[in-house]
């Protein structure tokens, strides 16, 4: 006689029943710190692997997940968790570098000196060194000032400027660090503090001395290198040197980033002996203090130099002297493509002489001259210039009180030139 059993749930179905093996993975979710350094993880399946990564806590600590948990779905659930916007083609498609690279990233902006311990951010570098890649701290603090009595504050009066400069505490301490990232390619600094509020002093706007020279120490260390950007940190003619010094000879630096500051002509000096000594090939110097001298010891460098590609010098008082000089270098050099000088105080006499490097010059594919009172007299020039040029796809004439006739020819001209460039591509 057959008997039959009811369940108690009437929606009870051996369909819902898990298998063994499913039991068994989500056993591992549960008991992952126990398990995650056995072998037979390492022996899962990549489907089975797959499981476990979609219902592991994002909140499981570095040392266990770092080494044993791929790239995917567990490092995604990780980023969105922790930051809204989260777009991964920034970061080559992988979760996982963006992960690391930005929880470093949060951990050096939050770092304030003489209350974070440096092993804090030591204690990291193990687990992400393998993935970062690029670091843009977007702010550094300094540290903390304790209030001080009436005493301490007539001490502080008395004390010489040059001592009180000496004992001051600069910002995270970067020579502890580079050299650990052995992957580390782009590096982007700005010495400033986001929402600083009523507490706004000058000082939290800049780099100090001591600060310089770590820097500089921690970049020579770090031999990969490609990319370096310090702006808005109120970099003058000594820090620029120091720093300069440090990337002579550099095996792997290829961009320099230093606009936005307060660089001078000796500071440019130091620049033009780092293009003698370098295979940059990306130099951005905009918004400094540099004029003519400056411009002539860049000028004079880049007349020998065969590596730099782009040269970006927008707003710098150059005057014609600095830009003359500029378009004699460019007579010898066959390499530059990019060159940005507006906004530089340069007339007519640079637009002449640029426009004689046009006729020989098949290299430049990029004019900026925006901002400069070249006139009738300069747009005629350069009208000569870019009459026979092959090369030139871009030349920004904006407010330059060039006339309307002068500027029509050279747009044309230029777009000629686009076009015989993508029919080229094709």
């Amino acid at each position: 006689m057959k008997r039959r059993i009811f369940a108690a749930d009437s929606s009870w179905t051996l369909v819902v029943v898990p298998s063994l093996s499913k039991l068994c993975l989500l056993t591992i979710v549960d008991n992952f710190e126990a398990v995650a350094k056995m072998p037979l993880f390492e022996e899962l399946q990549p489907t089975e692997k797959h499981f476990i990564e979609e219902r592991l806590s994002p909140d499981l600590p570095l040392h266990l997940t770092a080494s044993r948990v791929s790239d995917g779905v567990y490092w995604k659930r990780c980023c969105k968790q922790r930051w809204k916007l989260c777009d991964v083609s920034h970061y080559s498609h992988s979760w996982k570098r963006m992960f690391f690279e930005r929880h470093l990233e949060n951990i050096i902006e939050l770092f304030t000196p003489g209350v974070t311990e440096p092993q804090e951010v030591l204690n990291v570098v193990p687990f992400c060194q393998r993935y970062v890649k690029r670091l843009d701290i977007s702010q550094l603090l300094l540290p903390i000032k304790e209030p001080q009595g009436e005493e301490e504050v007539f001490t502080l009066i008395l004390e010489p400027e040059d001592e009180l400069n000496q004992s001051k505490m600069g910002h995270f301490d970067f020579s502890i660090l580079l050299d650990r990232l052995t992957n580390l390619e782009e590096l982007s600094l700005v010495y400033r503090v986001k929402q600083c509020g009523m507490n706004f002093e000058w000082k939290m706007f800049e780099m100090t001395d001591q600060d310089c020279e770590l820097l500089a120490k921690a970049l020579k260390s770090c031999e990969t290198l490609k990319v370096l950007r310090l702006r808005f940190s109120q970099v003058e003619d000594k820090k620029c040197r120091v720093l300069v010094k440090s990337l002579l000879d550099h095996p792997s630096l290829r961009e320099l980033d230093f606009s936005y500051n307060l660089i001078g002509d000796r500071g440019a000096r130091g620049i033009g002996k780092l293009l003698s000594r370098s295979h940059l090939e990306i130099l951005d110097l905009s918004d400094n203090k540099i004029s003519s001298h400056g411009a002539q010891a860049i000028a004079h460098a880049l007349s020998k130099n065969s590596t730099l590609l782009s040269l970006n010098l927008h707003f710098n008082h150059l005057t014609d002297v600095g830009g003359e000089a500029i378009g004699r270098a460019l007579m010898s050099n066959e390499t530059l493509r990019h060159l940005n000088l507006g906004g530089t105080g340069v007339t007519w006499h640079t637009a002449v002489s640029l426009s004689k490097v046009l006729q020989q010059n098949n290299t430049l594919k990029t004019i900026v001259l925006s901002c400069n009172k070249l006139g009738d007299v300069g747009g005629k020039a350069l009208e000569e210039g870019v009459s026979e040029n092959i090369s030139l796809t871009k030349c920004d004439l904006g407010l330059t009180e060039v006339d309307e006739q002068s500027l029509s020819f050279i747009s044309e001209r230029v777009c000629r030139n686009q076009d015989s460039e993508l029919r080229k591509g094709k």
